[in-house]
């Protein structure tokens, strides 16, 4: 194995104190170092904790909430006993893999934070760098795991899964024929856990409280940000609170005594991809902006500058991953394979020419889409690269002083386009 190779396999250790306390004015917290005993294939002992930060040289270490309650003005946090990433039991850890480190627990952590808003049917996050590639409801745990998985198959390679329901074989069959880091999920029935130790490196982990997600709604942590001086930006994690069509608020505003509405209300359909849209954006890293169709993401934007190059992107990125799942369905192989192999002589470049008027002939899939923004358009040109691309109706935050812009917008485009406000935005950094 070479010494690069060596790097990433490596457990570092860590020096960080097994207890740990912050203290709020006369309220204390006191967290406890997580760390689990694994049992190794000679029948030793190994205890190990986190496996290393975001980078094999940088040590981390996860802690538990053990004891104290805090309350700060009208907000109640999450209380010892809950844990749920951090509670991870070594009887959890269903397989070890290469043992978790930190991208892997936020990874969980960000798709619990999404997947709690989606308990209401069989839902599927996939996630990358704390970011999700593909998220998607379905009639079952399979056919959301599938549609996910559909929707971006190139970012899904090496990503974690996170299921709001018990790993059933279906489900199970078709992760295995993906390279994965981690699956979770509330439970694993019979015969399933043989299926995916087949790859020997995936983490396999059991968090059985995914099912009681829903209660976690309403809790609140505290969210910390260090900063270069050693200093710290403390916040309350953000709530969603756009959980069904009451709380959508009409697309109106005033400009210079005039006012601008929305001519068009959304279908019970694009109601329903709002809400599971806006759920989604909880997760994504801002600035951002998604598509989204039939209960599954179509194009996801991520950590952008300007809100406009992010809805580019977001077209872009959905245009190349519907020719990827085209080519792969046509022939069995990602995209890039086949260019390569055209450029080897292997095949006519009459495959490529197919695969590429069929994505420019469907709009990879973006017609009829939702498109969600995490915070309103200050102008309207951002809305305006979703209306080109087909999206049937807009959800945004609303609160720009140029949201008659917009809204002219959507009642100009021909179908003319339905829109929403939240009332708040969904910023995450």
């Amino acid at each position: 194995m070479s010494n690069i190779k060596k790097m990433y396999t490596t457990i570092l250790g860590d020096h960080f104190p097994m207890e740990m306390k912050i203290s709020f004015g006369d309220q204390t917290l006191v967290y406890r170092k997580k760390t689990w005993k694994i049992i190794m294939e000679d029948g030793s002992v190994d205890e190990r904790g986190v496996r290393y930060g975001e980078n094999p040289n940088q040590e981390a270490a996860l802690y538990e909430l053990i004891n104290g309650n805090l309350t700060l003005g009208e907000c109640k946090f999450i209380e010892p006993g809950h844990g749920l990433v951090s509670g991870i039991k070594v009887e959890d850890m269903l397989q070890v893999g290469k043992h978790p480190g930190k991208i892997n627990l936020t990874d969980i952590d960000n798709g619990l934070n999404i997947i709690k808003y989606l308990m209401d049917q069989p839902a599927a996050v996939i996630l990358k760098h704390n970011n999700p590639c593909g998220a998607a409801l379905g009639d079952s745990l399979a056919q959301a795991y599938d549609k996910a998985n559909r929707a971006d198959r190139i970012a899904a390679f090496g990503g974690a899964v996170i299921l709001n329901r018990a790993c059933d074989k279906a489900t199970a069959e078709a992760m295995s024929l993906n390279y994965l880091e981690v699956v979770c999920a509330p439970d694993f029935e019979s015969g399933t856990l043989e299926i995916l130790k087949a790859r020997k490196n995936l983490r396999v982990v059991k968090i059985s409280r995914i099912d009681k997600l829903a209660d976690f709604e309403n809790y609140r942590f505290v969210d910390f940000k260090s900063l270069i001086d050693g200093g710290i930006i403390v916040q309350q994690s953000a709530v969603n609170s756009i959980r069904k069509v009451e709380d959508l608020l009409p697309a109106v505003t005033t400009f210079k005594e005039k006012e601008y509405k929305v001519d068009r209300e959304p279908t019970k359909r694009e109601i329903d991809d709002m809400l599971f849209g806006w759920a989604v954006e909880h997760g994504v890293t801002s600035n951002s902006v998604i598509y989204v169709k039939n209960g599954c993401t179509v194009g996801i934007g991520t950590g952008e500058q300007d809100r406009v190059g992010v809805a580019e992107i977001a077209v872009q990125k959905a245009y190349v991953k519907y020719a990827d799942i085209v080519c792969f369905d046509t022939h069995g192989i990602p995209y890039a394979d086949l260019v390569l192999e055209i450029e080897q002589g292997k095949r006519n470049k009459r495959d490529q020419e197919f695969i590429d008027a069929k994505t420019k002939e469907d709009r990879a899939g973006l017609p009829g889409s939702v498109m969600i923004s995490d915070a309103f358009f200050p102008y309207r040109d951002g809305a305006d690269v979703g209306i080109r691309q087909g999206v049937s109706a807009i959800l945004q935050a609303g609160g720009s002083m140029r949201d008659f812009e917009t809204i002219e917008a959507c009642n100009e485009a021909q179908p003319q386009v339905a829109m929403k406000f939240t009332g708040q935005r969904a910023f995450k950094h």
